[in-house]
């Protein structure tokens, strides 16, 4: 039987024209250099910050700048900062964090100043949590708000998209890592058109966000770690068995997550559960040692000039810690993202795994360990291999971590999350 000639014809998905897409470019290049500046903005207010706590004021006072009665001190006093603003400012500096992933909610502009205030000090007071969630968050407000108001015919949905992948690309300094991340939205998503056309708007914002960055910032995340060369099987070998212990040792911080959060939440106040996060934070900084305070992305680079600064052991100690202060951090209420300190722990413990065994190259090592750990703690794949590789920069190492990816994947797919629902338990 002879079928009808559109039965016959092959299935093509339509793209969308030219003229569709152009009006976008505008809005798109405003969202991403908005968006850029304020992070720029918040990082630089926080070094500022940073510098007067832990270097001008103790050297006024003739105290050790990384004392532990220092690192005490600040940490605590951190928390009350924090602790008021989530009190007493309006908006209360948005919701929990731990309840809080990278797909930001749109909250009203009311919320934003405390967000930010909230963001700088934990910045600059040294607990272990970047500035990515805050904002993204802060930057998906302002694009609804403002793009709802200036260009209203647009789809709401549009602003969101813009924002978050400008953040993405900001916050890299290019705009493939923003457009990794909406590719794999998209792909649990019902969307219409060709994959390009979906993205041409968002990965114009990324360009934009991450091209202001650069002009202002120059942000680098290549460690200058030594080449390795060509691979070999033991270098595949030591990329699958560190990716793997990074993702088992990243499982064990999210299994925990829900019941340090717990523990905090039943002091019920910020003012009780930020000062106590902050003495908790204090004692692992003293334990661990000054390089385990702030965000992490200064202190790898310390790490990687000198791979052989630090015995195995010390490591190992750096590793445990950081990741703990993360949990503790993430769980008591300081505003902040777990991406930047989730890459220390993956550097701290590949260098381990180097000085543990000789003959995994420190290059192998750092990117299978922070690849590992990424995949546990954000459960994003591309972003993980793409932070993982651009920490090397170096071309042989992406097939590499492409088949270290794969046990890592089978140990953390389908298991919970390091992020809560509002009820506490962990999202699956």
């Amino acid at each position: 039987m002879v079928q009808d000639s559109e039965d016959q014809a092959p299935s093509v998905t339509p793209s969308t024209p030219a003229r569709t897409l152009l009006p976008s470019i505008v809005p798109a290049v405003a969202v991403g250099v908005v968006s850029a500046l304020i992070l720029v903005g918040v990082e630089a207010a926080a070094e500022q910050l940073q510098d007067v706590l832990w270097e001008t004021v103790p050297d006024a006072l003739g105290i050790g700048r990384y004392s532990v009665a220092w690192m005490f001190a600040v940490l605590v006093a951190t928390g009350i900062a924090v602790g008021l603003v989530v009190w007493k400012v309006p908006g209360h500096a948005g919701p929990d964090p731990a309840t809080v992933g990278l797909d930001a909610p749109v909250l009203p502009p009311l919320v934003i100043p405390g967000l930010l205030l909230a963001n700088a000090l934990m910045l600059a007071g040294g607990p272990s949590l970047g500035p990515e969630n805050p904002i993204i968050t802060t930057n998906v407000a302002l694009a609804v708000w403002l793009g709802g108001r200036f260009i209203p015919r647009a789809p709401g949905r549009i602003w969101p998209a813009l924002a978050e992948a400008a953040t993405i690309g900001a916050l890299f300094g290019t705009p493939v890592a923003a457009a990794l991340v909406i590719s794999e939205v998209l792909s649990r998503q019902e969307t219409r058109g060709l994959l390009w056309d979906n993205l041409f708007a968002p990965l114009t914002a990324a360009a934009a966000g991450s091209l202001t960055v650069s002009l202002l910032d120059h942000p680098s995340f290549d460690l200058d770690l030594p080449s390795f060369g060509n691979a070999g099987w033991a270098d595949l070998l030591a990329a699958v068995a560190v990716a793997s212990v990074g993702a088992l040792l990243g499982m064990g911080a999210v299994r925990a997550f829900p019941y340090v959060h717990a523990a905090f939440r039943r002091l019920r106040h910020p003012m009780l559960m930020l000062p106590a996060g902050g003495v908790v934070l204090g004692a692992l900084a003293a334990l661990g040692g000054h390089l385990t305070l702030f965000k992490g992305l200064d202190e790898i680079a310390t790490l990687a000039h000198d791979p052989d600064g630090w015995s195995a052991g010390e490591f190992a100690v750096m590793t445990v810690v950081k990741l703990a202060a993360m949990v503790v951090a993430a769980s008591c209420g300081f505003r902040g993202g777990r991406i930047f300190p989730a890459v220390f722990v993956g550097t701290a413990l590949g260098l381990c795994a180097q000085a543990l065994v000789p003959g995994v190259h420190p290059s192998v090592g750092v990117s299978a360990g922070v690849l590992g750990v990424l995949l546990a703690i954000t459960r994003q794949g591309w972003i993980s291999l793409f932070v993982a590789a651009v920490l090397v920069a170096e071309p042989g190492i992406v097939a590499l971590l492409c088949v270290a990816s794969l046990p890592a994947w089978l140990l953390v797919t389908g298991r919970p999350q390091m992020q809560l629902r509002k009820d506490g338990t962990s999202v699956r």
